[in-house]
């Protein structure tokens, strides 16, 4: 403290102080605060593929997160607020993940709704987690996820190892299939699923005469194929993304082989049957419900089709719930804080999405995940058949 010659303290030099005080601890606590909060936005990202062999599906996933912020911010919004949604391209890549998920925490989001290939998905979520950030997922069905210990992860669909043993389920009680092949093609979504379907078919006492991987990307199949068809299957399932898929169905046809073409839900998008042609009429799927397929969903595929100039592909309308119920999170939690927000989602036990009720068990999966099964006929994806109450297989109507 300065004591001038009278003894007293200069009173203009005990203000500067008090004022840069004052200014460094306003600045600390700006620090605090989420900038979502202190901006007139809340914002939430939305890390898909906007690039590569799955740009269709990621933008048909931003297109169903588009309009369920539309219709939030219609209503006003959440704690007086607009969602602003911020898209950051994965390319479904780990390495181009890693920067998109950084790109978002830095960007300020409080929350994240999204997500495709789970091979990007696992790395978005591990920075999501050292941020505290909340990773609601649309379509990302690798178990690990939610095996990871982590407490700011769920999802709006269900898990491979749910899917694996359906598909397994299917293809010895629906199609009575004694020799089967699966091909997966090496991602983290794939081959998790290819375990999964093979490891249930080997318990029900079917022959798995094939299980190996291709290299996505590649121009021609028939090799594998026709090492294949040398082994006879009654079925060959397909795990892997519809980009391949495509071409393996039109050159399994072009060798004639005439056994029935199965394929996970990554080969659930109409550019399978653009690849494919004709060949894919016939093709099975095994998928959660589509939108089309969904009875409160009807209006939700007339806005799609009315904003976007076609109808939904297979993942939008989950991507729909998941900012949904995350814009419910917040409002539950009165706070746009990121621990809030994960506290309020594993409260959720019955939130009326349009793809059924929603609520998250403790590790932040789907408690009723569904799947189906659909066919490919004259270029159109038609629902096809159902496990009933007592696990019988029943025709969809």
């Amino acid at each position: 403290m300065n004591i001038q010659n009278n003894g007293k303290p200069d009173a203009a030099r005990i203000l500067r102080q008090s004022l840069g005080a004052a200014v460094v601890g306003l600045a600390t606590f700006a620090a605090l605060v989420p900038q979502a909060a202190q901006g007139q936005t809340i914002k939430i990202g939305v890390p898909v593929p906007l690039s590569g062999s799955s740009a269709n599906a990621g933008t048909d996933i931003l297109n169903g997160a588009k309009l369920a912020a539309a219709k939030i911010n219609a209503a006003g919004g959440v704690l007086g607020k607009q969602i602003e949604l911020v898209p950051e391209d994965d390319a479904c890549d780990a390495q181009t993940a890693v920067q998109a998920a950084q790109k978002l925490v830095d960007a300020g989001v409080v929350a994240v709704a999204g997500g495709y290939c789970s091979s990007a998905a696992l790395p978005e979520l591990t920075t999501f987690h050292r941020a505290g950030i909340p990773y609601v997922l649309d379509a990302s069905t690798n178990p690990k996820l939610t095996e990871m210990g982590y407490d700011n992860v769920f999802r709006t669909i269900g898990r491979d190892d749910q899917q694996g043993p359906f598909a397994a389920s299917f293809i010895k009680n629906s199609l009575n299939a004694k020799r089967v092949a699966v091909i997966d093609d090496n991602t983290t979504y794939s081959k998790g699923l290819a375990q999964n379907t093979v490891e249930a078919l080997k318990k029900d006492g079917v022959d798995v005469v094939y299980a190996d991987s291709i290299t996505p990307g590649q121009m021609d199949y028939s090799p594998t194929l026709t090492k294949v068809a040398s082994l006879k299957p009654d079925v060959i399932y397909y795990t892997g993304y519809f980009s391949e898929a495509g071409l393996i169905v039109k050159e399994a046809r072009q060798l004639g082989l005439k056994m029935t073409l199965m394929g996970g839900d990554g080969t659930n998008d109409p550019t399978l049957m653009k690849t494919a042609g004709p060949a894919a009429d016939g093709m099975i799927i095994t998928t959660s419900p589509l939108a089309q397929f969904l009875s409160g969903a009807h209006g939700y595929v007339d806005d799609y089709t009315k904003a976007y100039g076609q109808g939904p592909g297979p993942y939008s309308v989950y991507e729909y719930d998941a900012v949904g119920v995350t814009a419910k999170a917040i409002a539950d939690a009165k706070s746009t804080t990121p621990a809030a927000i994960i506290a309020a989602l594993h409260k959720v036990k019955d939130y009326p999405g349009l793809t059924g009720t929603i609520g998250f068990n403790p590790k932040g999966d789907r408690s009723r995940a569904v799947y189906i099964t659909v066919i490919v006929r004259n270029d159109q994806f038609e629902a096809y058949q159902r496990q009933d109450a007592a696990g019988k297989w029943v025709a969809m109507k």
